[in-house]
């Protein structure tokens, strides 16, 4: 060992990982993109010139109640940045302070509470004066059904205390999705704040395997399509949008009317995240870009599936994630346990089937997709015992040697390397 050196996001910080000497690596990473200088600023900036909507203080005015939407803990959002201003913003324009809610949007991951959910506010002030409600979508009580989707009849039941609202504010984080397209904007509605059959419609066999349902596509993707339907029947809904950097530094702002605001964002990140190169790699090293989303297993799977564009048939994927909370919920586990019982096809052939998806299953069925390009391994210091034997990839204790041996395999020197794993999308030519 003792080639080039290199890193790659892991946990809190950074791993480095020494290439085998004769090894040739291409670091692909995210184009660069000028920090905002001072990014409260921006925020209330972008609070108060909104696209296709009227500025906040006005927005406000006259309103009796507000929801403000902020994502879980898996994602790095800043919240700390606008909630304070949005909150005070609000009450200037007389919504009273005990009528505002922040409603966090987890979909079905667990609530976040005690000091995470300090961590994930980031504004002591608003932590202690603001109503915050975690979502459950196990929880019939806290739905209203407004129907179903008019193209694919997908239920539409979203938590009360955002329907009932008369201000409805999402936020969130745009960065490449590795089914919806991109995240942010509608995305933290539905399945952020939705019903668990709406999220597990969304994520049945039908939405999964379709081709378009892939990472940077908004073009006839089946889930942007019916999330957009779903902010449709809500009605009137604003949002505001970040994009960071690889510090996890703000780049941009937009706030506005839910789906031009979302868009904007789009348009910002879109040719900074996509990244072109000229062949396929028999080994690419990627992470899942560090803390939180390397927290579990089940998030670590994002991270697989971004680069299987630029992964050789047949080559290996080394996967590097802390997994510091360790695997992830009791349903994702009974599902990886079918996949490694059943295999990969008829574990597949158990899905297709249904039109409700059970419970965080999807995540094995993403991972059906890296397996069908070529092997898959892990170095991770958070999980143990038979969580490794879960995983159903192969586990390795050194990513050197790992590289190495996959080097030799394939006679192919070049290594692929991803230091921010998903939010970056390398593409072939």
């Amino acid at each position: 060992m003792g080639g080039h050196p290199v890193s790659v996001s892991y946990g809190r910080g950074h791993l480095p990982i020494d290439l085998p000497a004769g090894a040739v690596p291409t670091v692909i990473r995210k184009r660069a993109l000028p920090k905002i200088a001072d990014p409260q600023g921006a925020v209330e900036a972008a609070l108060e010139a909104p696209i296709d909507a009227a500025p906040l203080s006005e927005l406000a005015r006259g309103r009796q109640s507000a929801c403000i939407l902020i994502c879980d803990i898996t994602r790095p959002v800043p919240n700390r940045l606008f909630l304070g201003p949005m909150v005070r913003t609000m009450m200037a324009a007389g919504i009273p302070q005990d009528a505002i809610a922040i409603l966090i949007a987890t979909g079905l991951h667990r609530p976040n509470l005690g000091e995470e959910l300090a961590e994930l506010i980031g504004d002591p002030w608003v932590l202690e004066n603001i109503r915050i409600v975690n979502h459950d979508a196990r929880d019939e009580a806290v739905h209203i059904d407004l129907g179903v989707t008019p193209t694919r009849g997908t239920p539409v039941k979203l938590d009360r205390l955002l329907v009932e609202a008369d201000l409805r504010i999402a936020t969130g984080l745009v960065e490449p999705h590795f089914m919806a397209g991109w995240s942010g904007g509608r995305k933290v509605v539905a399945p952020g704040v939705a019903h668990h059959e709406t999220i597990r419609t969304f994520h049945s066999a039908r939405f999964m395997e379709d081709p378009l349902a892939v990472q940077c596509n908004l073009v006839g993707n089946p889930l942007h399509e019916e999330q957009l339907q779903i902010v449709r029947t809500l009605g009137e809904i604003y949002a505001l949008n970040t994009v960071l950097d690889e510090d996890r530094d703000l780049v941009c702002v937009t706030f506005g009317e839910i789906i031009a605001s979302h868009a904007a964002a789009v348009d910002f990140v879109s040719d900074a995240t996509r990244i072109g190169v000229p062949h396929k790699f028999s080994t690419v090293v990627t992470s899942s870009a560090g803390y939180p989303l390397d927290k579990t297993y089940y998030q670590t799977i994002k991270g697989m599936v971004t680069p299987i564009d630029i992964l050789a048939p047949a080559g290996t994927l080394i996967m590097v994630s802390e997994c510091s909370e360790g695997f992830g919920s009791p349903e994702f586990r009974e599902a990886q346990a079918r996949l490694v019982d059943l295999g990969p096809e008829r574990f597949l052939a158990t899905l297709t089937a249904k039109s409700l998806a059970e419970i965080d299953e999807w995540q094995t069925e993403m991972q059906l997709k890296p397996m069908r390009v070529g092997r898959i391994e892990l170095y991770t210091t958070g999980l143990q015992g038979d969580d490794r034997r879960l995983t159903g990839v192969g586990m390795i204790d050194d990513i050197g040697a790992a590289i190495a041996r996959s080097i030799e395999r394939s006679g192919d020197p070049r290594v692929a390397v991803i230091p921010e794993g998903p939010y970056v999308i390398p593409q072939t030519a």
